[in-house]
């Protein structure tokens, strides 16, 4: 495989638009790159996470989520373009059932602390989130130009990762943090 990029700064984005990869340029504020870029986001955050020396299952969970969520990022870059299926979400589907069983049941809120680990975990299930508005909105705006299983992949993947915060709260006896209303 050739180099994919031979030269960092093109100056092509220096008005305010950048290039898709089927060729259009659209501006960069646009729903399209907000979706892009929270994607993006999201990916780094679960890199931050992985840096933190998880358990190793953990770990190698989230490296097999960034490159889906690298796959993400290009399907939103060549509108029309799917590379995501159903199997993508059922892959997030089946850790998140067999850690779940691991966990009490919640009877309260929990607050995104317990350590280091677990509140970077909730960090990321919150700009997951937020990738899923955000492609929500486009998915609105240019209907047939967006693989709705992005939509139901952050969806279990926010879900994931909640439940794996709740797992790394409980590391080396720690506990998780749970809201108290009126404190």
């Amino acid at each position: 495989m050739g180099y994919r990029l031979s030269k960092i700064y093109t100056r092509t984005g220096d008005k305010g638009t950048t290039g898709l990869g089927d060729g259009r340029r659209v501006e960069k504020d646009s729903a399209r790159i907000e979706a892009i870029g929270t994607v993006d986001e999201l990916n780094c955050l679960i890199g931050v996470l992985i840096t933190q020396n998880p358990p190793e299952e953990i770990a190698r969970l989230l490296t097999g989520i960034q490159h889906r969520l690298f796959d993400l990022g290009g399907e939103l870059a060549i509108p029309g373009h799917s590379v995501l299926n159903e199997q993508s979400v059922t892959d997030l589907e089946q850790p998140l059932d067999q850690l779940n069983t691991e966990l009490p049941p919640l009877k309260e809120f929990i607050l995104p602390a317990g350590n280091p680990l677990a509140a970077s975990c909730h960090h990321a299930r919150a700009v997951c989130r937020r990738a899923e508005r955000r492609l929500t909105q486009l998915a609105r705006d240019e209907n047939e130009q967006v693989n709705r299983t992005g939509l139901k992949y952050l969806n279990r993947l926010s879900d994931l990762l909640f439940v794996i915060a709740r797992v790394l709260a409980r590391q080396n006896g720690g506990e998780e943090v749970y809201w108290r209303k009126g404190v």
